[in-house]
């Protein structure tokens, strides 16, 4: 007997559900809005969510990344009365096992509900051994949950894998991450960077030459896909391939036969695939730079690595690993991550993703020096400036800060304070200490940057005492660094 709970606010829709359950011999109970069924699901170990898009208080779609991150999600098949391809989209990608429209048949919501609970009595039955070993690759959130169950399947499979994301993403570490906890861990991960073959030598560089198969081959040489053998041959950026030799490359995938440069006898390689792009392949393929039959091959398991800032969960527990992995490099004990530099880090984008915030963590390391604490002052300028820009945006509608604005006269003063609670009353209003601490702390850190540091020129426009300024220092966490002499 399965446990399933209805959260729709259709009292019919409900009785109806009731009713099938019931006569298919299932525990059922619902609910009428996110609220009440969250309270639900977390008191609760539910098999099935049957899961209304509409609801009074919110998109049933929202609800789905806190769903995923529990430890035993019920399955979810998501209900709504209206078509709607991208919201099929968002709930297939945000983990659900359906999606189907009201009104349906009882045999089609039958069949759904019948093959889902078959689904999770068959996952509740795979033990822990079936879990990757993620080595290095930290995530706690939903997102990066169902990367680990994509993982999974891809390091239990032989075929052919396709690993998309932003640049900075992760790729190669999931990788090889999936070769290690694959039947291949004993034999080689091959690495191609297919960005920086040429086209003169990508046949050479892949399958090899023998020995005066041209100009400079003064020796036969191995190629790539050889060296594979048995092991993981890894395609970075495989987007980047040339149209020329794709051909070439799709013959091998099919017969895992090839001819070196040079060479007149065929070689075998039993290579798994695994490739990474940081582009649109379908895209490519409509506009002829990629091959649709090459797409096909590589892309039997899809895996797609979310950015940083659709995870920013994790962003904590990125920082404090390289945090320590490079106190560790650099023979320091390790630093402690102070609130402000965490909620800076927490509201940058990170365009760069996991690679740019490594290398801002570096950075910010190296600015702290002997300090033990790493304060939002040790990260780039820059960023601080991003990030304050937009914490005022989202106060006010309106960015307070631009690099050709100073605080200089009474006019500006006033000016400003207009911008920072412009519109304010149009929008949800944080507690009065929070919006002055904000506001206070985002004056200090412009009112820093501006004057280059210079203390003289802090008290004269802020009209601080020396004594006050360094308590909201204190207090803020923040310091004084002035700018190097210009020459």
């Amino acid at each position: 007997m399965a446990e399933i709970l209805i959260l729709d606010d259709d009292q019919e829709i409900c009785e109806t559900l009731k009713s099938l359950c019931m006569r298919l011999r299932h525990s059922c109970r619902s609910a009428h809005s996110l609220s009440a069924g969250w309270d639900m699901v977390r008191g609760h170990n539910f098999d099935i969510l049957f899961l209304d898009v509409r609801l009074p208080d919110g998109n049933g779609l929202d609800l789905l990344p806190e769903l995923m991150a529990m430890a035993d999600p019920p399955e979810v098949i998501i209900l709504t009365g209206k078509g709607d391809p991208d919201g099929a989209e968002l709930a297939i990608q945000g983990g659900a096992w359906d999606y189907i429209l009201k009104p349906s048949s009882i045999r089609e919501i039958t069949l759904t509900l019948t093959r889902a609970l078959k689904y999770r009595v068959e996952k509740k039955g795979k033990t822990e051994a079936d879990l990757p070993d993620i080595g290095k690759v930290i995530g706690v959130g939903p997102r990066m949950k169902a990367c680990f169950q994509l993982m999974a399947q891809a390091a239990r499979s032989e075929a052919n894998l396709l690993i998309t994301g932003e640049t900075g993403t992760g790729k190669e570490l999931f990788a090889r991450t999936i070769h290690d906890n694959s039947a291949r861990a004993g034999g080689k991960f091959v690495f191609v960077d297919c960005a920086s073959l040429t086209e003169s030598l990508v046949e050479s560089t892949l399958f090899g030459h023998r020995k005066g198969a041209f100009t400079g081959a003064q020796d036969s040489r191995i190629g790539l896909i050889k060296l594979a053998d048995q092991g993981t041959l890894f395609l970075d950026e495989i987007g980047e391939m040339p149209l020329s030799i794709q051909k070439s490359f799709l013959r091998v995938l099919q017969e895992r036969t090839f001819r070196a440069v040079g060479d007149t006898q065929e070689q075998s390689s039993n290579f798994r695939l695994i490739a990474a792009t940081n582009r649109n392949l379908e895209e490519m393929v409509d506009t002829g730079e990629f091959r649709s039959d090459l797409l096909f091959r590589v892309a039997t398991i899809r895996l797609p690595l979310p950015p940083l800032r659709q995870r920013t969960e994790d962003i904590e527990a990125l920082a404090a690993f390289k945090t320590a992995q490079l106190c560790a490099q650099y023979g320091m004990p390790v630093k402690s991550m102070d609130e402000d530099f965490l909620e800076t880090l927490q509201n940058y984008p990170w365009p760069g993703n996991v690679r740019e915030l490594f290398n801002i963590i570096e950075r910010a390391i190296i600015s702290a020096g002997s300090e033990q604490n790493l304060f939002a002052m040790h990260l780039p300028r820059q960023l601080r400036i991003q990030v304050a820009k937009e914490q005022i945006r989202q106060l006010t509608g309106s960015e307070m800060l631009s690099s050709g604005e100073g605080i200089h006269a009474d006019d500006d003063a006033s000016k400003i304070g207009q911008e920072i609670f412009q519109d304010i009353f149009d929008r949800p209003l944080p507690s009065l200490k929070s919006f002055k601490s904000a506001s206070e702390k985002i004056y200090l850190s412009e009112l820093i940057r501006q004057s280059g540091g210079e203390i003289s020129r802090i008290l004269s426009i802020s009209g601080l005492s020396r004594s006050h300024l360094y308590a909201l220092l204190k207090k803020y966490g923040l310091s004084i660094q002035a700018d190097e002499p210009r020459t």
